[in-house]
């Protein structure tokens, strides 16, 4: 066989020439080049180097997996038993240089190679699993060598590396990405066309739109006082509110087509069913057709939302069989009602704002004779809890200027019960009480609804909902409590607002009673529920425009758990992400207060969790003052479960080395080998429970929720809730699942800084790991997580208490875990695509916070 290489000949000819020509005279160049002399001696010089480069090539042979074995994904069953791969080494083409004389011209020199000697080998390698085996399998497999032997003794060596995948092949064919992910372009959008509007809908209205406000860091110069208050936050709004409108720039739809439904247009918005992007009735799109020539923008208004489509009214102009760019507008209402609550005077901005000691005029909380009284309670497990009673108590002797009373309620502790408990006792004992209470959420505010809805009648208690809010996502026993006319929900007059004894409300709709005329002092009592999940100006919408001087105040919550979600850095990096709790609770009233004249009960008894899901987060947020209460049949009730790595320890952390993935256009993760081993964990768990077994599976991130809820639909599953953090924050399970996801090592700086997922956010972590009461199951790659403080130290509890599951840690477990220590430069060097993988998406004009706030709920618009 023969090849032929005219490139590199020519080129070295070429040199050769330029060679001569400064060796000798020019006129003899052309002679010499042309002799026959000079062409063997460089087809000479041109075999020496090709011969020398061919025998030290790895080139001499063809090794089949050159770039390694790889196993490719196992299933567990079939690694247990053995898998095995032939190696195979073939002679390749080579040898020595054979000059042709025919062949005159220097430019094609022809080369020949007959093969050389070389051993032929077929060698078999095998891969077997362990039953702790999980993931990519790398580290503990040896890599292969072999050695091969050339004409005249020559020898070369090949090596590679065994690698296998222990997963499920069949779940990878469900769960693969239907497209490769491409980040989704923008829509072009025009600006300067004339907008003509479509109808809105009935019985609401918006605000013009207000430009925004360029931020600049001196705003935020110092922390803020009673004269600078309303100002900071207004600031640290505008940042919230520019930062929003640019993620939703994220939803934007290219050329899409609208239906029609009478006089409506419709148009599906993926995502849409996870509250991304956020669109409730009243809101509104703008459309610019995406073909043709520039004309009219049209603006649109959103009358019904329905699964992932919205129905839409457009001017009579619009024409509905062409194809549109769509951009969502941001709702302002929210947002304007929390200006509205930093901006409005208020008698009670002192004591609020910034509550002081009793000696500097600001009267405090009980007395110890007032503490010592007797009270029937109406929950008698309330009665046998000192903190829950003493709250009750101090509830019901507050005074009428006093401070904000705060419940700090831990994970499982019973502050919900408590303040449902410190309501009714306040109805009971004084009959002309009237009670604003408020949550952030609806769905917290539905359940102090629907506690108190025991004891109230729809005629003393009144559910106000927010008028975009969907019917159908309020529960069917507070429908009676609730006014509904039309297609959406109404307020009932004055008069009859005024007459109930109890409201309930989002801490988002709460300013409705100052909007509609109510008088300031109306409530004698204003409630916040969860007060630690929302930020300072949606709180104070509940509590501030509506309260006089004898108003009481009343916080419950823990700022250990979920704060408020802030889609700006900047905003989250001067204090929006702060909630006002935590804010006053680290003033010097909350600070010194001491027993009994205190301004504060914190609630130590957990009636949730099994002592060893409570040790660690009791250990690092709680100054190890819970107490384990639950009832041991409930906690109990999964030790010595197959699941478990250590039959007396209720938490496992099973090791699974995977692979973020992407698809189509959204930039959310997911992890087939995660998911893959969360569903067969539950299936396993399923078939050794004689009864039905409550579980959840928290994953951070929304493609990774689809995918798990794809394999529990195969596998014929119903009943396993699929959530985020935010969405289970005040709920409980029996069994808990977390898949954490991220697996890869790129940019985990950036993902830190932006606390995406769980790594970086104590918060996250501690109500995740806190739900579950008898079983917790952490799915996750341990060499990610563990360079997070906080997940390094749990890890080291359950590798100590020997719950581990999967490859062991690649730290030093028994060493002390240092909270200041930058553990992620440990591994940066390793991640060498972290930076060039940064740069790479800055150079691409990629707005990568956008990017990190994907997995960002949008704020609960009430």
């Amino acid at each position: 066989m023969c090849m032929t290489l005219p490139v590199i000949a020519t080129t070295k000819i070429a040199q050769a020439s330029d060679a001569d020509e400064r060796a000798h005279p020019s006129d003899c160049v052309q002679a010499h080049q042309v002799s026959k002399f000079h062409v063997k001696r460089q087809i000479i010089a041109l075999y020496k180097a090709e011969f020398e480069a061919r025998q030290t090539s790895r080139e001499v042979i063809s090794v089949s997996h050159a770039e390694g074995m790889n196993f490719g994904i196992v299933n567990l069953q079939q690694g247990s038993t053995g898998v095995e791969l032939r190696l195979v080494l073939t002679p390749s083409i080579e040898a020595c240089l054979n000059p042709t004389s025919k062949q005159r011209s220097p430019q094609y020199v022809v080369l020949s190679f007959p093969a050389p000697l070389v051993n032929v080998l077929n060698k078999t390698h095998s891969f077997l699993a362990s039953q702790r085996d999980r993931g990519r399998i790398l580290a503990n497999l040896k890599p292969f060598e072999v050695s091969v032997f050339f004409k005249a003794n020559q020898r070369g060596k090949f090596t590679g590396v065994l690698s296998a995948t222990i997963g499920n092949a069949d779940d990878h064919v469900l769960l693969k990405a239907s497209t490769q992910y491409v980040r989704q372009k923008r829509a072009p959008w025009r600006s300067g066309e004339a907008t003509v509007e479509g109808e809105r809908p009935p019985a609401l209205d918006s605000a013009p739109w207000a430009a925004l406000q360029q931020l600049k860091t001196k705003y935020f110069a110092n922390a803020p006082s009673m004269q600078s208050h309303a100002a900071h936050f207004a600031h640290l709004l505008w940042a919230e509110e520019a930062r929003t409108i640019e993620d939703l720039r994220m939803y934007d739809m290219r050329s899409v087509m609208f239906g029609r439904e009478g006089r409506l247009y419709t148009v599906g918005v993926p995502g849409l069913a996870e509250k991304r992007p956020s669109v409730v009735v009243g809101d509104i799109i703008l459309a610019q057709r995406s073909n043709g020539p520039s004309g009219q923008t049209h603006r649109g208004f959103v009358h019904t939302v329905r699964n992932e489509d919205i129905c839409v009214s457009f001017h009579s102009s619009f024409d509905g069989g062409s194809r549109y760019n769509v951009r969502f507008e941001y709702n302002r209402v929210p947002i304007r009602r929390q200006h509205q609550a930093l901006s409005v005077p208020s008698p009670s901005s002192q004591r609020l704002l910034f509550p002081q000691m009793a000696d500097q005029g600001v009267p405090n909380t009980v007395s110890a004779q007032q503490l010592a009284g007797h009270v029937i309670t109406f929950n008698t497990l309330v009665a046998s809890n000192a903190a829950q009673i003493q709250a009750v108590k101090s509830i019901l002797h507050l005074k009428p200027s006093a401070a904000p009373f705060v419940i700090f309620g831990p994970p499982g502790t019973g502050k919900t019960i408590t303040v449902v408990e410190a309501i009714r006792q306040v109805l009971h004992r004084d009959p002309n009480a009237k009670i604003l209470a408020c949550a952030p959420s609806n769905s917290a505010a539905d359940l102090l609804a629907q506690r108190l809805s025991v004891a109230l009648s729809p005629a003393e208690m009144f559910r106000c909902n927010a008028v975009y809010r969907m019917r159908i996502t309020l529960p069917e026993a507070l429908v009676p409590y609730s006014l509904f006319q039309g297609n959406h929900f109404a307020l009932p007059s004055l008069q009859k607002i005024e007459s109930y004894r109890v409201i309930v409300s989002t801490c988002g709709n709460a300013s409705f009673p100052f909007n509609i005329g109510m008088k300031t002092g109306h409530f004698s009592h204003i409630f916040v529920d969860e007060a630690g999940q929302a930020s300072e100006p949606e709180v104070l919408q509940a509590i501030k425009i509506v309260s006089s001087l004898n108003t009481r105040v009343i916080l419950s919550g823990d700022p250990k758990q979920l704060g408020p979600v802030i889609r700006s850095s900047i905003a989250r990096h001067f204090g929006l992400e702060t909630s006002y709790l935590e804010r006053i609770m680290e003033g010097p009233l909350y600070k010194s207060a001491k027993a009994p004249n205190r301004a504060f009960v914190k609630l130590v008894k957990n009636f949730r969790s099994h002592e060893a899901i409570l040790h660690y987060p009791n250990q690092q947020f709680y100054d190890n003052d819970l107490e384990a209460c639950a009832d041991r049949a409930v906690t109990d009730a999964f030790l010595g479960s197959p699941q478990l790595a250590n039959p007396r320890f209720p938490i496992v952390f099973q090791h699974v080395s995977g692979e973020n993935e992407r698809e189509a256009s959204s930039p959310s993760y997911f992890n087939i080998l995660e998911a893959t081993e969360t569903v067969e964990r539950i299936k396993l768990l399923l078939r050794g429970s004689a009864h039905r077994v409550h579980i959840a599976v928290i994953t951070p991130y929304h493609a990774q929720g689809r995918k798990i809820r794809t394999l529990l639909k195969k596998s014929k599953i119903d009943g396993v809730t699929v959530c985020s953090v935010e969405q289970i924050q005040g709920q409980e399970r029996p069994v808990i699942f977390i898949s954490t996801v991220r697996s890869s090592r790129d940019l985990l700086s950036y993902d830190a800084k932006f606390t995406l997922g769980f790594v970086g956010n104590p918060r996250r972590f501690n109500v995740a790991v806190t739900r579950a009461k008898a079983l917790l199951v952490v799915v996750g790659d341990s060499s990610v997580l563990s360079i997070d403080p906080v997940w390094r130290g749990f890890l080291n509890y359950i590798y100590r208490r020997g719950g581990w599951s999967g490859d062991a840690p690649g730290w030093d477990t028994s060493a002390a875990v240092d909270a200041s220590f930058d553990y992620a430069a440990e591994i940066r060097e390793a991640a060498a695509t972290d930076i060039d993988a940064l740069l790479a998406r800055l150079a691409e004009g990629l707005d990568i916070e956008a990017e990190a706030n994907i997995e960002r709920p949008f704020e609960e618009e009430d």
